[in-house]
C-alpha cells in the first residue's frame, strides 16, 4: 500500500493573485508530504480548464517540487500525450531530464485531455485521442531500449535518432494510463501500464474496476506490450479531509468536492458554471444532492442515459472526518484492491490551513496504520 498527494491546482475565485497563491500553496503541501511520509505526489496536465484545473505545465512544477525534496516520489499525473499537446520524444526527453535531476523519482502517466475546450486550443483531433495516447506510449517506451530510437507507426514516422539524456531509472520510469472507464482499464492492462483510477463513485466501485483490469491482466499474452517494463500498479483516488472536528472536516470536504464536481461538469459536460454562492449554515451534504439532481435533470432533458457514472462525482461517502474515519476508509480501499491511496485535498474551496492539517493528520495517525502493507515497489 503507498500513499500519494495529487494536485489539480483548482480555485474558486481565479484572479491572478489567488492563482499564483494557490500554485505556491501546491508546493508547500507537496513539501510537507514528503515530511509526513507520503511516498508520492502526482500533478495533472490541463489547459484553460479554468476554476477546474491551473496545472499547466506539471513538469515544471515537479521539477520545482523535486529541487526541494529528497525522497518522495515525482509523478506525472497525467502528461496529455496526443501530438499537439505534447510530441512524445518531447517528453520523453523532458522525463528523463526530470528523472535524472530528482535521483530517479519520476513516475509517467499518459492521458488524453480531450475536452473540448483543450483540444480547441492546441489543434488536437479528438477523434484521434486514444490512438495518439497508445502511440505516444510506445514511443516512450521503446526511446531508450537502444542507442537511437527509430520508430515507424500507424500516426507517426521517426527516423534514427539519439533521445537523450537517459533517465536514471532503466529502461524508463514507470508508466500509467489515466483510467475513467473500463475500456482504458483494459487498454491499461493489456499494454502492460499501471493504472490511475478516478476514485468519486466509492469503495465498491474500485473493486468493480479492480476485477476489470485482472481479468485483462489475466488474459493478456504479452503482444500489446509497450516496454519491457512491465508495471501493473493499481492506484485510486480518495477525496479526504481529515480534522479533529469531524463535522467541520465533513463540511469543508464535501464543499470542495461539490466544487470539484461542478467544475468537471462545466467543461466535461456542458453544466454551468460552479455555483460558490455559499450560504451561512448551509446543509454541505443537501447541497451536494441538490447538484446531482441538477445534473440527472440535464440529461433527461437531453435525452441522454443517466448511468451510475453520472453523478459519480457527487458521492460524499469518502475520507472526510477525523483520522478514524480516513482509516477506516483506506481499509474499505485496500480491500477493494487499491495498491495505492491518491488524496484529493486541494479541492478549489479547501483552505491552505486545512489542506496542511489534513497532511499531518495522515502522517501521524492514518499511515502509520498501514506500516506492515507498504513494501513493494512503485
Amino acid at each position: 500500500m503507498k500513499f500519494s498527494v495529487i494536485f489539480e491546482a483548482q480555485l474558486a475565485d481565479p484572479t491572478a493573485e489567488r492563482e499564483h497563491q494557490v500554485i505556491r500553496d501546491c508546493v508547500e503541501q507537496a513539501v510537507l508530504a514528503e515530511a509526513v511520509g507520503f511516498d508520492r505526489v502526482w500533478a495533472v496536465e490541463h489547459h484553460s480548464l479554468k476554476w477546474y484545473a491551473h496545472m499547466s505545465a506539471p513538469e515544471i512544477f515537479l521539477t520545482w517540487v523535486a529541487a526541494r525534496t529528497n525522497t518522495i516520489r515525482i509523478g506525472h499525473g497525467v502528461v496529455c500525450m496526443p501530438f499537439n499537446f505534447n510530441h512524445p520524444v518531447r517528453v520523453a526527453e523532458r522525463a528523463a531530464m526530470l528523472d535524472l535531476l530528482s535521483g530517479g523519482r519520476l513516475d509517467l502517466g499518459a492521458g488524453r485531455g480531450g475536452t473540448a475546450q483543450e483540444t480547441s486550443l492546441c489543434g488536437v483531433d479528438r477523434e484521434r485521442t486514444t490512438a495518439e495516447v497508445e502511440e505516444a506510449l510506445r514511443i516512450i517506451g521503446k526511446a531508450w531500449q537502444e542507442e537511437e530510437l527509430e520508430y515507424h507507426g500507424e500516426l507517426i514516422d521517426i527516423d534514427p535518432h539519439p533521445i537523450l539524456p537517459r533517465p536514471a531509472q532503466r529502461p524508463h520510469p514507470p508508466l500509467f494510463l489515466a483510467c475513467s472507464r473500463d475500456e482504458t482499464l483494459v487498454q491499461a492492462a493489456e499494454l502492460g501500464i499501471g493504472a490511475l483510477v478516478m476514485g468519486f463513485a466509492g469503495p465498491e466501485s474500485i473493486a468493480r474496476l479492480r476485477s476489470v483490469y485482472d481479468a485483462a491482466r489475466a488474459a493478456r499474452d504479452g503482444a500489446r506490450f509497450v516496454s519491457t517494463a512491465v508495471n501493473d500498479h493499481f492506484s485510486v483516488l480518495c477525496p479526504t479531509i481529515v480534522l479533529d472536528d469531524r463535522e467541520e472536516a465533513r463540511r469543508i470536504g464535501i464543499r470542495g468536492q461539490r466544487f470539484f464536481a461542478q467544475s468537471i461538469g462545466h467543461w466535461y459536460g456542458g453544466a454551468g458554471i460552479p455555483d460558490e454562492a455559499v450560504v451561512p449554515g448551509a446543509d454541505e451534504a443537501a447541497r451536494m444532492r441538490a447538484a446531482a439532481e441538477q445534473v440527472v435533470a440535464r440529461l433527461h432533458e437531453q435525452d441522454i442515459p443517466v448511468r451510475p457514472t453520472s453523478t459519480a462525482t457527487f458521492n460524499a461517502d469518502h475520507a472526510y472526518g477525523t483520522a478514524d474515519d480516513a482509516i477506516a476508509y483506506v481499509e474499505r480501499l485496500a480491500a477493494a484492491g487499491a495498491d495505492e491511496v491518491m488524496c484529493l485535498i486541494q479541492m478549489g474551496t479547501v483552505e491552505q490551513a486545512a489542506c496542511l492539517e489534513t497532511l499531518r493528520q495522515w502522517g501521524e495517525k492514518v499511515i502509520p496504520r498501514f506500516a506492515d502493507r507498504r513494501g513493494g515497489a512503485a
